[in-house]
């Protein structure tokens, strides 16, 4: 719902399943043709995990889970957030709207291709570093600020 839209919040997820990574082709903006990460902006009194379960699935038809956070970028106007997300189930397709084509790479092609944005390309290593990204920790917040996650790191698995 456009009138719903946090034009300063997005998320995507970087989702990869035996493998291959999901990439969906861009048609519009900057970066029309190009290959990118699936994701979008978020809707107002929504997640960051909500936004990219959300947007993959309108996207591409895949419903996946958010697992690690693994790239932020912050700037004057907006935040994005990135998550490495487990594919759980469906067929790759596109929405025939913000891309022309939902497709599985094997990682390493997309990671060679050129029309495979600089950005993806980033976020998919940082998805393929087993030792990057925060997880969602175990924290019960203050119920009087709404909804709220801890990420970070799982201190018995830090060497």
């Amino acid at each position: 719902m456009e009138n719903n839209t946090n034009w300063c919040q997005s998320a995507a997820g970087v989702v990869m399943n035996n493998g291959r990574i999901l990439l969906v082709r861009h048609t519009y903006g900057a970066g029309t043709g190009l290959l990118i990460v699936p994701g979008g902006y978020a809707q107002y009194g929504e997640t960051p995990r909500e936004t990219v379960k959300r947007e993959v699935l309108e996207e591409t038809g895949i419903i996946v889970e958010p697992r690690k956070l693994i790239a932020m970028r912050f700037n004057e106007r907006d935040w994005y957030a990135v998550f490495s997300s487990v594919y759980i189930s469906g067929e790759a397709r596109s929405d025939n709207d913000e891309n022309s084509e939902a497709v599985w790479l094997d990682t390493d092609e997309a990671l060679m291709r050129e029309d495979v944005s600089d950005l993806s390309k980033k976020l998919i290593l940082c998805a393929l570093n087993d030792k990057s990204g925060l997880e969602i920790l175990p924290y019960e917040g203050n119920p009087k600020n709404g909804k709220g996650y801890l990420y970070g790191t799982d201190s018995h698995r830090i060497i």
